[in-house]
């Protein structure tokens, strides 16, 4: 595990391009900042959303997990750890300043509850390293010293580690396994959180700290009898865009604000079929946050409209 924020984690890059290659286990903490460059270092953004999802170059999908609080932190820091190890993938738990500096009570489990999956091992030294029958399920991932002769590169790859990188099948096999093993499993990997999606006029996508807002805003509109609900994302990588479309397929008016000039709208407006009207609510710098009567007042102008 490592933690950063945006230069950081700009730098590591290439070397999350690699553990993805060689299929290492990690989990990367992200906490944004305003950018790009030195930007505003300890002011909260929501930037790099794109940059989790496809920041290294190439053909590649890692997990990308969201929390809204530090209790929230605490439990996808532990899923992140259990999907890390579970499909030997990089797995990215994307904070903001404004929950990474939060303090709040948590509960903690009782950690005998907490499981993460054993790392699975070759049975015999005939189970490739690198190749696996199920698409959903990562190879056996031998130790170091374990008795096991093991090629690791991060060129292109047969399922024993030896090194092709002339070859289209070869390529493509390994790359699609790589792909599938993470999109195959997105039901385990996708969560959020939904209020109200049913009956609402007005609806809010959100996800980190901006999503705290977003439910004040909702419990204000209702007290003055406007429908409104809100789709809250926790995974924002692999994203199953059926909660955000049946969110528009509801709402007159879907608002999505974002600590950034907008990144997290082009899922909503790609979701949309135009059915609701799209707005974008992009905020940055300062240190200023998105504060709940700001939403309210858009939501109330739309509703008047």
């Amino acid at each position: 595990m490592t933690a950063t924020s945006g230069p950081g984690f700009s730098l590591m890059q290439e070397g999350i391009g690699y553990a993805v290659m060689t299929e290492t286990p990690l989990v990367i903490v992200n906490v944004m900042r305003v950018g790009p460059a030195t930007g505003q270092a300890t002011k909260p953004a929501q930037g790099d959303l794109m940059q989790s999802r496809w920041g290294r170059h190439g053909d590649q999908v890692i997990p990308v997990l969201a929390p809204e609080s530090p209790q929230e932190a605490f439990e996808l820091t532990v899923k992140a750890f259990a999907i890390a190890e579970e499909l030997r993938v990089p797995v990215i738990l994307l904070s903001d300043e404004i929950i990474a500096h939060m303090r709040e009570v948590i509960e903690l489990p009782n950690y005998e509850s907490i499981k993460i999956p054993d790392r699975r091992k070759p049975m015999s030294i005939d189970e490739t390293p690198f190749g696996s029958k199920d698409p959903r399920i990562a190879p056996p991932m031998p130790s170091l010293g374990e008795g096991y002769y093991v090629l690791v590169t991060g060129s292109t790859h047969n399922e024993w580690g030896y090194r092709d990188t002339r070859s289209f099948e070869t390529h493509y096999k390994l790359l699609k396994r790589l792909w599938n093993k993470v999109w195959l499993n997105i039901n385990r990997i996708f969560e959020y959180e939904a209020y109200h999606v049913d009956d609402a006029d007005v609806g809010f996508v959100a996800f980190g700290s901006t999503a705290r807002s977003v439910k004040m805003a909702v419990k204000i509109l209702k007290e003055k009898g406007v429908k409104a609900g809100f789709v809250r994302l926790k995974t924002l990588w692999p994203l199953d865009l059926k909660p955000i479309r049946n969110l528009c397929g509801v709402c007159k008016v879907v608002i999505v604000p974002e600590l950034s000039l907008g990144q997290l709208v082009l899922d909503v407006e790609r979701a949309n079929e135009g059915n609701a009207k799209v707005i974008r609510y992009g905020k940055i710098g300062g240190g200023e946050l998105i504060y709940p009567r700001e939403l309210v007042k858009i939501a109330l102008e739309e509703v008047k409209s």
